[in-house]
């Protein structure tokens, strides 16, 4: 049976900082050589053991705005003061190629591509409890208290937007949380559209006369 390529998925998984998305999203990219991340373009200051165009492409505010002047991005969207991007030619083409694509994005982004491609799958990641949300942004030790406190604050209006997305995992056993982000990439590569350009062939005979 020949077995034709299929263009690639888009999963938008959003959730507020500290319910560990990062990292379920490195696992699952560890364990699915089909899926990638898409390296968005971002004007925050790099974190320590982050590299450029790895984790980010890092660019001036006056690069960013000259890009999104110039329609290079998909979506945009401005959070805690900076901004972060993601460019249209890099997520085509990585689609193109058969690859399934993560979008790790805020609602607002979200919402944006959701606009231009109803059919891309959203999954939101949230914390068990506020005080494991907390406790998790403390250990991380990246910020000060007050600093905290603000996340905490945009938190409850990242987690306000959960009913939007098509998909809901509590991250409070990350093998558990991770095995049910896998299950909903397997779904969406069993979408009726994906199947048709799968098994083109084995549909046409059973349909023949």
């Amino acid at each position: 049976m020949n077995i034709q390529p299929s263009r690639g998925q888009l999963l938008i998984i959003s959730a507020p900082s500290g319910a560990g998305k990062t990292s379920l999203i490195e696992a699952l990219v560890e364990a699915d050589e089909r899926v990638e991340v898409s390296v968005s373009h971002t004007t925050r200051p790099m974190r320590p053991r982050e590299r450029h165009g790895i984790n980010y492409y890092f660019v001036s505010e006056s690069a960013f705005m000259s890009l999104r002047e110039a329609g290079a991005f998909f979506e945009w969207a401005e959070v805690f003061g900076n901004f972060y991007g993601t460019e249209i030619a890099q997520l085509e083409a990585r689609l193109a190629d058969g690859a399934d694509v993560i979008l790790e994005i805020d609602w607002q982004g979200a919402q944006q591509v959701r606009r231009l491609l109803p059919d891309s799958a959203w999954a939101f990641i949230l914390p068990p409890s506020v005080e494991a949300l907390k406790a998790r942004l403390q250990h991380r030790g990246q910020d000060n208290d007050d600093t905290i406190d603000v996340r905490m604050r945009a938190a409850r209006n990242e987690i306000s937007h959960w009913e939007e997305a098509d998909y809901l995992i509590i991250n409070d056993d990350f093998d558990t949380a991770l095995s049910e982000l896998r299950a909903i990439v397997h779904s969406l590569r069993l979408r009726t559209s994906q199947q048709r350009i799968v098994l083109n062939e084995l549909i046409r005979t059973l349909l023949a006369e």
